[in-house]
């Protein structure tokens, strides 16, 4: 995963991003990199391998460059290998469409070669590249809007992302997209944030939007106009953020490691608190009744990587306490293969980050099932379960506290 920040208002740009990125670094550390642009200049790219750090002097924390519009990111490579040429943002091969994204495209190699057919040249190793250049392709095809280009592109996108966009024709707009990756716009002042995760801007504005799922955003300072993959303009809400900043930060501890290796007593005691009422376990807020506890007749646990290590523990403890059998699966193969669910049995998904791309292509193959989703993501424990005559699924909101995590993720979408 990848960490995105962006801004258009009154202020200048570049010490917002890098602040915002220091907040999303445990998203990625192999390069970082923004793109700002002053009015109708030219957008200034300026990238670096490694840590954020090198970026920071590399800009003296963005004193050298100007502008009041721009995006940021910090990268975990995913496609290409760490280095100044791979890092975000990328550009088109005219510089009239510059991205970021965090997000994996799973058919990026397909979409290359058609671009490549039609006389785009490709500069790195990356999926994120591809994208810029088929938003590019379909501005210019149409010559419409960038709503328009977004539009064709995006549809024809297989995979993840969260793309944050600036357009040469379009000074002082952002543009803003994501599926299956996390991304909220905030907003104050007349000013505009864009951040994978709120740490990022919760010392601007605590007031945000949440983009969903196949929406992308029109980001003009002190305004945001969200579409749905049609073109159609959708009507949102801000929500106020209030949670306390001090939980997405070190506590005075060198590592995030270190401070969630230490916190898990409490992690687990909150965990508990939040279903005990009255002396005894209330799981009337996730919408599991008593009845519906007692009809399992197995578990399913699905995830990847640590989470699933995390699985692997939780199935000693439920089958040693609940007295139920417990299969734990690897996202990635109950994906693929054939998989009979007993209908009487409770699913159960882990994402670490929420963002893994096997274990949300799990969760949406259970529903496809016959099992639908409730869920409220917070980086927590999805869980999907049938009921005999209507069926229902909840999300249990319980930090996947049994195992260190190897990045910090408070708080999530």
């Amino acid at each position: 995963m990848c960490g995105i920040v962006g801004f258009t208002g009154e202020h200048q740009a570049a010490p917002i991003l890098l602040d915002g990125l220091a907040k999303l670094e445990y998203r990625g550390y192999d390069s970082a990199g923004i793109a700002v642009r002053d009015g109708d200049a030219d957008v200034e790219v300026i990238k670096a391998k490694g840590r954020l750090k090198v970026l920071a002097e590399k800009t003296n924390d963005g004193e050298t460059v100007k502008g009041t519009c721009g995006i940021g990111h910090t990268r975990w490579a995913t496609h290409g290998e760490p280095s100044e040429n791979n890092a975000h943002p990328h550009k088109s091969d005219d510089g009239n469409v510059v991205a970021v994204h965090n997000g994996i495209i799973e058919n990026y190699q397909e979409l290359k070669d058609k671009l490549v057919r039609k006389g785009y040249t490709f500069y790195s190793e990356t999926d994120t590249e591809v994208a810029v250049k088929l938003v590019d392709y379909y501005y210019k095809k149409y010559e419409g809007t960038p709503v328009d280009a977004i539009n064709h592109a995006l549809v024809r996108i297989r995979g993840s992302y969260a793309l944050a966009m600036m357009f040469k024709d379009y000074p002082e707009e952002i543009f803003a997209a994501r599926k299956d990756s996390p991304m909220i716009i905030g907003i104050a002042d007349g000013e505009i944030y864009v951040a994978s995760d709120v740490p990022a801007i919760l010392k601007y504005t605590r007031n945000v939007y949440y983009i969903g799922n196949l929406e992308f955003a029109k980001l003009t300072p002190g305004e945001a106009h969200f579409y749905d993959l049609n073109g159609d303009e959708i009507e949102k809400q801000t929500t106020e953020i209030k949670w306390d900043a001090e939980a997405a930060e070190k506590a005075g501890f060198e590592h995030f490691m270190m401070k969630e290796i230490h916190e898990q007593p409490k992690a687990v005691q909150d965990t508990l608190n939040s279903v005990i009422k009255d002396g005894k376990i209330d799981l009337s807020s996730v919408e599991i009744t008593e009845d519906e506890i007692k009809s399992f007749e197995q578990i399913y646990i699905v995830a990847c990587g640590s989470a699933w290590h995390v699985g692997m523990a939780a199935q000693y403890v439920l089958e040693d306490m609940a007295d139920i059998p417990v299969r734990v699966e690897l996202a990635s193969e109950f994906r693929y293969r054939k998989v009979t669910i007993n209908q009487k049995a409770l699913v159960i998904v882990i994402s670490q980050s929420g963002e893994t791309a096997d274990t949300l292509a799990a969760l949406r193959l259970a529903k496809e099932k016959g099992i639908s989703t409730h869920w409220q993501l917070s980086m927590w424990l999805a869980v999907a379960l049938p009921v005999k005559q209507t069926k229902c699924s909840t999300l249990l909101q319980a930090r996947k506290s049994l195992l260190p995590r190897r990045r910090h993720t408070a708080h999530s979408w």
